[in-house]
Parts: C-alpha cells; structure tokens; sequence
C-alpha cells in the first residue's frame, strides 16, 4: 500500500522483488508457474470432492479420481496446443522442438477448455455419465486454476496490459534492442483478471450451485461460466496488450485474437445458460440410487 500511495510513475515490478523461479538447486528449476498449475489442479480436485458429496452427483468419487488426470491432461496438452495454433503457429513451425518447453510459459486458456471438454467427453464415454452435468461441476473448479495461473502470469511479468496512468500501474521489465529495462507505466492486467475470472466468476458460479437449484438443469452452470468468463475476458482485452507477433492481426481485425476466441464462448454459454430449464431432469442423490426430482 505505501508504494501505491507514494507511486508517481508507476509501481517497479522490481520493487516488488518477485521471480518466476521459486526454487532454484542449480541442476533443477522449479517455477511458479508450474506450482500454479499444481496448486489449481489439487485444490479444484479437493473442492469437487466436496461437490459430489451433495445430492444430485452425476458422478461417484471414483469418477473424480479418473476426471482429475484426464482434465488435467487435457489442461496440459489442449493449452498448449491451442497456444501453438492460435497464437504463433509460425514460430513453432519453425521450431518444433520449443513445443516441449512449458516452463518456458505459453499457453491458452480456449485450447484448454477443449483439451478438458475432450477429456470429461471421454470420461463420460467410458463410464456412462451425463457429459453435460459433469461439464457443470468441472465448471464451478476451473476458476481456482485461472486464479492461480494469472497470479502466476504476474510473478512472470508476461501477458501485462496497455500503457496508462493510473496510480496502481506496474512499470514490467521489457526487452528494448536487446537490453531489459522498465517499461512504461501499464495496468497489471493479469490481477485484473485473477479477480474477474478467479474470485468473481468462483462466487458467481458458487452462489448457482449452492443457493439455486442449477445443478439439476443440465448445463446451466457450464454456460454461466463460459458467458461470463467470455464476458470477463472480452473485456480485459481493451486494456490488455496483445502478443508481440500479434500485434498486426489485432489491428487488422479491431480485436485481439483473444477477445475472437471468446465470441464463441459467449454465444455458447448464453444458449447453453439459457436452455437449460428445458433439461430439467430427475437425478440421482449420489450415482446409482434412487431418484430425487
């Protein structure tokens, strides 16, 4: 609060003596970023096991056990992936082998929604469930991974927003003609989305599961999160640089390549959200026993 309150040129995210690197043995890195990834995989886990101890489960915690790695995975694989495709298809044609390197940073969000959906698809599949209403309680614990993760993009200085003159701006370590040095003043976008699509879109999201009877209309709560995180993010965008190499595609087209990628989502979940009345079912208490309206 006192370097906000004494800042007159921005806050020196030196000054804040954060480092992407959380331990370092010399022989091995470990990152923040990689421990946020874990941190939202084993805390979403834990909070969906406190899910389907509610009546109306779609699953049993054997199936959470299974979710866990094929969403995970699906994370994994469908972010970077998507990162590739979406934002430098170029750069890793050229290189393939930079494809590997996750440590490195570099992925998205879109791909690892598809990644996820691909893999609770094939859950689904295997044991017989509702795709639809395990979508829904996979989408009240991503937001703790997108808290974690752009909390992570801060510690990185990566993914920061436009120049201004607010007096909560962060001043990030950029590379001018080969040379690292403090940037001009800009909004710390990554906080501003850990808030809207971490902490706003979880209470949202926990309100609808806990004090509504959404659970029980298939893909109600799966749309709230794609409108609003669509919402979220197409917003963000206005004030959120886009990627170096995409800087001329988001000039060309008056939007980011994020903000398109979101049109979708929104479209989707709003049809999704609200439909959803109209899949109103009777359910199961917990998997395999009588039904409760």
């Amino acid at each position: 609060m006192s370097l906000l309150a004494t800042a007159t040129n921005g806050v020196a995210w030196t000054d804040l003596h954060l480092s992407p690197v959380a331990l370092d043995l010399g022989f091995f890195q470990l990152r923040w970023y990689s421990l946020a990834y874990l941190a939202g995989i084993f805390l979403g886990y834990w909070y969906m096991l406190r899910l389907i101890r509610e009546p109306g489960a779609p699953m049993a915690r054997r199936h959470a056990d299974d979710l866990v790695f094929y969403a995970a995975l699906g994370v994994i694989l469908g972010g970077r992936i998507g990162y590739v495709l979406f934002y430098r298809p170029f750069f890793y044609f050229h290189n393939p082998l930079e494809i590997v390197k996750l440590w490195d940073g570099g992925m998205s969000f879109h791909g690892g929604v598809v990644g996820t959906s691909l893999g609770i698809l094939y859950l689904a599949w295997k044991h017989k469930l509702n795709w639809l209403r395990l979508h829904d309680y996979v989408a009240c614990v991503v937001p703790i991974g997108l808290f974690t993760g752009r909390l992570a993009n801060f510690v990185n200085a990566e993914l920061w927003g436009a120049p201004t003159t607010v007096p909560w701006a962060v001043r990030f370590p950029e590379l001018v003609a080969g040379v690292t040095v403090l940037g001009p003043p800009r909004h710390p976008s990554q906080l501003y989305e850990a808030l809207l699509e971490g902490v706003v879109l979880f209470a949202i999201l926990w309100w609808m599961f806990w004090r509504t009877r959404a659970r029980y209309e298939p893909g109600k709560l799966t749309g709230a999160f794609l409108l609003f995180y669509g919402l979220f993010r197409f917003g963000v965008e206005f004030i959120r640089e886009p990627d170096a190499q995409l800087v001329g595609f988001a000039r060309a087209t008056g939007l980011h390549m994020g903000q398109w990628l979101c049109i979708p989502m929104i479209l989707g979940g709003l049809w999704l959200f609200l439909s959803a009345k109209g899949r109103r079912e009777r359910v199961e208490p917990i998997v395999g026993t009588e039904s409760v309206a």
